[in-house]
């Protein structure tokens, strides 16, 4: 990199499973990245001394990086971790009388989410999730409210106040509220919430009353009662653990709020009023940085692939569209939280390896070894091997080097394991063992990519693959052999990049209603108009909503933009496609012309040209907004090419197991890599915070924005 005379502006924290990742940034696009293992009871403990390792990094020290940048944003699943280990808070729940078991029953499709194929058939093993409430803590009402908004049944309030009382006696910390089409017609949940609200204060008790219009107002009663309850379950602690976040970097002179990143692509504050559109905030960042990158390389087809020491994450982008789930399962939970697409499987240098001794049978994970105790040549107190064990044992991992030097790998601790526990079982040597596992893992995420290839409807060679997590570069070459990507690239900075891809974005704020409008495929001109009328009135009181949050979280209204959306399908088909309007009003019925026909191009762009089917009809069944505004964005910088011979960046020879046998591997240093360098497997790249290994007669290219670019021989 060169010399670097300016200090940062951004601070970009991605705190996965295993490890805390920092990337700070300055006005130029030049950057340094930090890593430091994940501290998942007080994350504030590995925000910091990642952030310390970037700062020693760039060469200043934690006071002069907090007071000198503006923006500190982190993401993690802190929150998460809260939901799958049901640690969070105790909770009420009033809802419609008749509704009182909707926990309890659940939906289908969350009931066997996670569930193998050979569970699924014979149900044996088969239980519903540990539900958030248990059934004496939920109450119901009398009250009904139908599909159009119109009260069929008043409100009985005295069943109300007797459910509050019955609660505040249980100690509740949160009230949870839930009525049936509220989406459509919220004052049955507002008076309810008001009458907890009177009664919690006479009784002087400290609990909050959460409902589930303000949460989420959108149809599907399950999946908008399941995102009202991990509101109140599980963002509590993660509040706590956000602003113990934010008090560190006060600490050190940040002067102003830390930001966190929305499931669907967006920065917001960490004061956020539904902070659980948050949960799964790390993996988005890898997404959002990749679409970046597209626009640099001239692609707009990527396979976003993140593996880390815990899982493999996918993204798509299909022709410059990037797919939005409007309903994620969440630990085997249907939310109605808008979602960046993510396909994940559980393969990373983490997973703890197991070979039964009886049958041979190998198997990797489930489990993964995590930061704590971590693989044994951590030496942390682990004592299962794991796939980052069989790398360090092969000689593809330097073991001075991990960290920069910071964590010493105990090598013959990890083989005399792995010799124990796999190889000697497997009657085969260490070395064609451990190979033998890593091939697996890699065989894992190469299928994982053909099947997320196969579902878009386009052939591989439309697509590049961006590598990037801790681990992405080190298993690059196996996970992508033989799919035939157009290209395949990785990043000097690939255990950072969802750290990266988090200061790519905007600040933005997404507001959504449900609605059911069906418009016929010969529709005339007054129908449609009527049609955009209404649609028009939506987006207003969105807009006003939307801007009002911005307002209040400081940014200037005439820096807010705004651009509606809607969520459309044909007329009896089960799945939506966002459509961005291309106008932010209807006055006409060609205005309604020009929102079908965006929606015809990008179902044709996701989906197929010739699968789109207009005869049918067309439903709009959401109505949303999205408010943005601007924030300081790394520049990654281009630079002519020069010459290819890497020798400035080469730093000696070590051996390494590739390929059934040991070579002497050239090592190079990958922040001294040169746009227009090419390196020649086998060879090993090394960097304090990941490692690429190239296998013998595969190149790797640096090119002008000096990203590395991997090819097959």
């Amino acid at each position: 990199m060169d010399q670097i005379t300016t200090n940062p502006i951004v601070i970009g924290i991605d705190a996965g499973g295993t490890m805390t990742d920092t990337i700070l940034v300055d006005q130029d696009g030049h950057f340094k990245i930090g890593k430091s293992a994940t501290t998942p009871k007080n994350e504030a403990e590995g925000f910091l001394a990642s952030a310390e390792d970037a700062a020693d990094a760039w060469g200043i020290s934690l006071e002069q990086l907090f007071s000198g940048v503006n923006v500190v944003l982190y993401s993690g699943t802190g929150m998460l971790n809260t939901l799958l280990s049901r640690t969070g808070r105790r909770l009420g729940l009033i809802t419609t009388k008749g509704l009182e078991d909707m926990i309890l029953m659940g939906r289908g499709l969350q009931a066997w989410a996670d569930y193998s194929y050979a569970d699924r058939l014979h149900a044996v093993t088969h239980q519903h999730p540990d539900p958030l409430v248990p059934r004496r803590r939920t109450h119901g009402v009398t009250e009904r409210i139908d599909q159009f908004g119109d009260i069929i049944l008043p409100l009985y309030e005295h069943e109300v106040v007797a459910a509050a009382r019955k609660l505040i006696a249980d100690k509740v910390e949160g009230i949870c509220i839930m009525t049936i089409f509220s989406h459509v017609n919220p004052v049955h949940e507002k008076r309810i919430a008001e009458i907890c609200r009177e009664e919690v204060a006479a009784a002087g008790a400290d609990i909050r009353v959460y409902t589930s219009h303000e949460v989420r107002p959108v149809i599907r009663e399950q999946s908008r009662l399941n995102s009202v309850l991990i509101e109140a379950y599980a963002t509590s602690r993660g509040r706590q653990q956000l602003k113990g976040i934010e008090d560190v970097a006060k600490k050190y002179g940040f002067k102003y709020g830390v930001q966190t990143l929305l499931s669907f692509g967006g920065l917001t504050s960490i004061n956020h009023p539904r902070l659980h559109e948050t949960m799964i905030s790390g993996p988005i960042g890898g997404i959002l940085g990749a679409a970046y990158v597209g626009k640099l390389i001239g692609n707009d087809s990527l396979i976003c692939s993140d593996m880390g020491g815990t899982s493999f994450d996918m993204g798509v982008i299909t022709r410059g569209q990037t797919r939005i789930e409007n309903e994620p399962l969440m630990d085997r939970f249907k939310l109605n939280v808008p979602t960046l697409h993510l396909d994940t499987i559980g393969a990373g240098a983490g997973m703890i390896l197991k070979v039964d001794p009886l049958t041979k049978k190998v198997s990797l994970g489930p489990e993964s070894a995590g930061s704590d105790p971590g693989p044994i040549c951590f030496a942390k107190g682990g004592t299962e091997p794991t796939i980052a064990d069989c790398d360090a044992i092969l000689g593809r991992l330097n073991p001075h080097y991990f960290l920069g030097g910071k964590v010493v790998l105990q090598v013959e601790k990890a083989r005399a394991a792995f010799e124990e526990k796999c190889s000697r079982l497997l009657g085969v040597g260490v070395e064609e063992a451990a190979e033998g596992m890593i091939d697996m893992l890699e065989a894992d995420a190469n299928n994982a990519l053909r099947r997320v290839i196969s579902g878009q409807g386009i052939h591989p060679s439309e697509f590049t693959l961006l590598s990037y997590g801790g681990s992405g570069p080190l298993h690059l070459a196996g996970c992508s052999r033989g799919i035939g990507f157009k290209d395949i690239i990785t990043f000097q900075f690939a255990a950072a990049f969802s750290a990266f891809g988090c200061t790519t974005a905007d600040f933005m704020r997404r507001h959504s209603v449900s609605t059911q409008h069906d418009i016929g495929a010969r529709a005339g001109d007054d129908e449609l108009l009527a049609f955009g009328r209404k649609v028009t009135n939506v987006w207003d009181d969105l807009t006003k909503a939307a801007v009002d949050e911005m307002i209040e979280d400081g940014h200037a209204r005439e820096k807010i933009r705004t651009v509606p959306f809607l969520m459309m399908r044909y007329t009896g088909q089960l799945e939506d496609v966002e459509v961005m309007a291309p106008l932010s009003a209807i006055h006409s019925a060609e205005d309604m012309r020009r929102v079908i026909d965006e929606f015809e191009a990008v179902y044709a762009k996701v989906n197929h040209r010739v699968s789109r089917y207009g005869e049918a009809g067309f439903s709009i069944t959401e109505l949303g907004l999205i408010a943005t505004a601007d924030k300081v964005k790394p520049v990654l910088l281009k630079r002519p090419l020069g010459k290819s011979d890497p020798a400035s960046a080469h730093k000696g020879v070590r051996d390494a197991y590739i390929g059934g046998r040991w070579h002497k591997a050239n090592l190079y240093e990958m922040d001294l890599l040169q746009p227009g360098h090419e390196v020649i497997g086998p060879a090993i790249i090394e960097h304090p915070a990941t490692t690429l290994v190239v296998h013998p007669q595969d190149r790797v290219h640096v090119d002008e924005w000096t990203l590395l670019h991997y090819t097959h021989a």
